[in-house]
């Protein structure tokens, strides 16, 4: 198999990013960004962002997940914390979010580290999640070995007729995290591969430090 994508090319001329006129926290460009990309419509989940973890065994692992709530003090998503990215996040919680937004020509790049959130935070969430997948969050055993499609399908039919009628009880096992940001890169695409890239940096005393680097 071998397909050359040298000639793959595209000129980036939607829109600029100049430091002159960003907030001085990132959060607040953040939510700009956020909200210009969900308003256009252009994609179907602006809210998809790529979760990149290492383990205990030193290997980088990156998956997307859908981020659920931001605030100034982070970012907030939901899994099963007993998963490949629960046990990493568990081993070494430096973890790194990104959000690739093509239509809009904008990359954010965010480190930070992870923790869990309040039980009754995920107690929240979990009970504005329709029925199916608060039975599915229990029936998986995620990143476990499964024997067939079909066990799987039995296991959910076996809890549909257990709680029939029944609130379903959160899991212990599944909740949220909290990635609070320690840096936040923002990139916009710019002709001749001369992109924007404005990095802001948590300082010791909290405030950000704003710098424009190289693309």
């Amino acid at each position: 198999m071998d397909k050359d994508l040298s000639n793959y090319r595209k000129s980036y001329e939607k829109g600029a990013l100049l430091k002159t006129n960003v907030p001085e926290n990132p959060l607040e460009l953040f939510q700009k960004w956020f909200f210009e990309v969900d308003a256009s419509n252009s994609t179907d989940e602006a809210n998809a962002m790529t979760l990149s973890t290492v383990g205990k065994d030193e290997t980088p692992r990156n998956r997307v997940v859908l981020m659920k709530r931001y605030t100034y003090e982070g970012f907030i998503f939901y899994t099963n914390y007993l998963s490949e990215k629960g046990r990493a996040i568990e081993a070494n919680p430096n973890v790194c979010l990104s959000f690739f937004w093509h239509q809009a020509e904008r990359q954010i790049i965010i480190k930070g580290t992870a923790e869990k959130i309040s039980e009754n935070l995920s107690d929240g969430y979990f009970e504005t999640r329709p029925r199916g997948s608060q039975l599915s969050s229990i029936v998986s055993k995620q990143s476990e070995v499964v024997e067939s499609r079909n066990y799987l399908d039995k296991q959910l039919e076996d809890l549909e007729k257990k709680f029939e009628g029944q609130e379903i009880p959160r899991p212990k096992f599944w909740g949220g995290y909290l990635v609070r940001p320690t840096e936040i890169e923002f990139w916009q695409g710019r002709a001749n591969r001369l992109h924007d890239r404005i990095r802001y940096a948590l300082q010791e005393d909290y405030n950000w430090k704003i710098e424009r680097i190289s693309p």
